[in-house]
């Protein structure tokens, strides 16, 4: 089970960068010991499968860390290639990409002056017209996403084999 270190800076930055990568923590351990058949298998009545929820993950912290930068193109291509790996991905190739955006994210919420700061969201039917969000948003937003499909991975795994990620 994932567990939020009681020894993150005890400023607001640090906090809430610790209750993400208790979510990633918690999405990752589901696949732990998987093989890559076992990862993309899809055993319950979702479509979903551990390897590509752990691509999902990534794709969604990128493409809101590159809302957050200004760029308004979601990251990942296909929508539907977005949950499942494809050519030459592999679970190791997916979670070193996602180890390269945790820094990076880590990296620019350090720099950003105020959590405060906000930027527009890009126009999509999801989204309100002309709203904004504060970087504080997104790491929550991070947080629920994360905590949604870790227990989303917690079900798959434990059909595969009985094995229970989240404790």
């Amino acid at each position: 089970m994932a567990q939020i270190s009681m020894e993150v800076p005890g400023d607001e930055r640090g906090t809430l960068l610790a209750f993400v990568e208790a979510q990633r923590t918690a999405l990752r351990e589901a696949a732990q010991g998987l093989t890559e058949e076992q990862a993309a298998s899809k055993p319950s009545a979702s479509e979903l499968s551990l390897s590509g929820l752990l691509k999902h993950a990534a794709n969604c912290e990128l493409g809101w860390l590159r809302m957050a930068q200004g760029e308004t193109e979601y990251p990942g291509g296909d929508w539907a290639d977005g949950f499942r790996l494809v050519g030459d991905e592999t679970m190791p190739s997916v979670l070193a990409y996602w180890d390269g955006i945790r820094q990076e994210t880590e990296a620019f919420i350090a720099a950003v002056p105020s959590l405060d700061d906000s930027f527009p969201l890009p126009p999509a039917p999801w989204f309100p017209q002309d709203a904004k969000v504060s970087m504080r948003w997104v790491l929550l937003h991070l947080v629920e996403e994360f905590a949604r499909h870790a227990g989303h991975a917690d079900i798959i795994r434990e059909t595969i084999d009985g094995t229970r990620a989240m404790g």
